[in-house]
């Protein structure tokens, strides 16, 4: 039988078992979940994010968090930009592409908004609706730092990965050759915490990291991404 605790804490969180807010285990990862605003290539809210706020599976939220202290060491913080993805906001991002249109400059510069799932830039169906998937980058710990990227999300703070997250170019796939050394080298300082850690990375997106040991390998959710 259920207690009205039991009951007032399932009303208080909605998250199904296994799933966590990453800041419930590691407050110090900073969190810039564009999807909930309107500075994304969507250029407003994506369905089902309802805050900015990441979670994640626990194992996922604990490799993660294992990164954070490696990093630390060195002065670096890790920024996540996204995590669970709800299968409606996946559907909705698919339907958006649908309705076609010319090359963003800042997200898409040289790709017709119709042709950004056929191309591998957009999934039709996304492994962050399994839970383990995150899309990162690393700051300075203590301040921002000053890279404006001609192509993806501005304003992170991060270093210099030679484009910012979700630029839709080939210049974003992780071993380009098309960028700069500072950048190349932040990318391969990435790769190798994240490896470290039990992550894989997606070859065409630097950014792009999964769990290879997750919890949900063929389950996808739909829960909205709430504050609590």
């Amino acid at each position: 039988m259920f207690s009205v605790a039991d009951t007032l804490a399932a009303r208080a969180d909605p998250l199904p078992a296994g799933f966590v807010r990453l800041a419930d285990i590691d407050p110090t990862i900073r969190q810039d979940i564009r999807y909930a605003g309107l500075e994304n290539f969507l250029h407003r809210k994506a369905d089902g994010y309802d805050a900015p706020v990441c979670i994640l599976t626990a194992q996922a939220a604990k490799a993660l968090s294992s990164v954070q202290k490696a990093i630390a060491a060195k002065g670096l913080t890790l920024v996540v930009f996204d995590c669970y993805r709800p299968a409606r906001a996946v559907a909705d991002m698919g339907k958006w592409t649908r309705e076609g249109g010319r090359p963003d400059p800042q997200w898409y510069p040289t790709v017709e908004r119709g042709d950004l799932i056929a191309k591998g830039y957009i999934g039709e169906f996304s492994s962050h609706s399994r839970g383990s998937t995150v899309d990162l980058a690393i700051a300075k710990a203590g301040n921002k730092s000053a890279v404006h990227p001609a192509c993806g999300m501005p304003n992170t703070g991060t270093l210099d990965f030679g484009t910012g997250f979700d630029c839709f170019d080939p210049k974003s796939e992780t071993a380009s050759a098309l960028i700069g050394a500072e950048a190349a080298a932040n990318r391969k300082t990435l790769l190798t915490a994240m490896r470290a850690a039990g992550f894989r990375n997606y070859a065409r997106e630097w950014w792009h990291f999964t769990l290879a040991k997750e919890p949900f390998p063929k389950q996808r959710f739909d829960f909205p991404v709430t504050a609590n």
